[in-house]
């Protein structure tokens, strides 16, 4: 089995990978951010470095699910590389901050590596307000995302709500976050473990 979170910037997908990989006892793949050479100069620059900044996490991720795919375990996996495309290159590009030139590229790259890509069997989609996602941000404390910028969290969550509510790419579940500690609260991941386990597994 192959699942995937899906969520904005600060929404906890991280946090409930780790947990749900733990529970299941797979394999979790994180999502390339400390060892990014393009996050904090991108934050500083959002038109000079968007593209660089899209392209490494394109291929992070295209290599990323290429392991997945070689799997003989389950795995949770941390963002989607769909979410490259349709949601950060594409808010980057409608902001005006990515080029049609450097957007059209780009996005030819993505649709020539989704030909080799399978998609998760489940879909899980943190849905998390400006405050949530505000707070997990500044409880983190990381330097190259104090730059970030509330209209910038805005149009990305307005992105993902349009993307989820036409994905075609399978099963998908929207889980509401804002009043949700996975790990202060065991409730809260058991409440989502229920919900995977209905949908993948039948059982209740």
């Amino acid at each position: 089995m192959h699942i995937a979170i899906a969520g904005n910037i600060g929404a906890g997908k991280t946090t409930l990978a780790s947990k749900l990989a733990q529970h299941y006892n797979w394999d979790v793949h994180l999502e390339s951010v400390e060892d990014n050479p393009y996050l904090k100069d991108f934050y500083e620059d959002m038109p000079r470095w968007a593209f660089h900044l899209q392209v490494f996490f394109l291929n992070s991720r295209f290599q990323q699910t290429q392991q997945i795919q070689n799997r003989t375990r389950g795995v949770v996996q941390d963002r989607t590389i769909y979410e490259d495309a349709y949601i950060f290159a594409k808010n980057l590009h409608s902001s005006g901050m990515l080029s049609e030139r450097d957007y059209q590229n780009y996005f030819r790259l993505f649709e020539s590596m989704i030909t080799m890509v399978k998609p998760p069997d489940l879909l899980i989609y943190l849905k998390a307000d400006l405050p949530k996602l505000i707070g997990q941000i500044e409880k983190r404390n990381r330097d190259y995302e104090s730059g970030i910028r509330l209209d910038y969290l805005k149009k990305l969550n307005e992105h993902y709500d349009d993307w989820i509510a036409n994905y075609k790419y399978g099963k998908v579940i929207t889980i509401d976050v804002n009043n949700m500690d996975f790990v202060a609260r065991p409730e809260d991941l058991g409440y989502i473990i229920n919900k995977i386990n209905i949908e993948l597994f039948g059982l209740f």
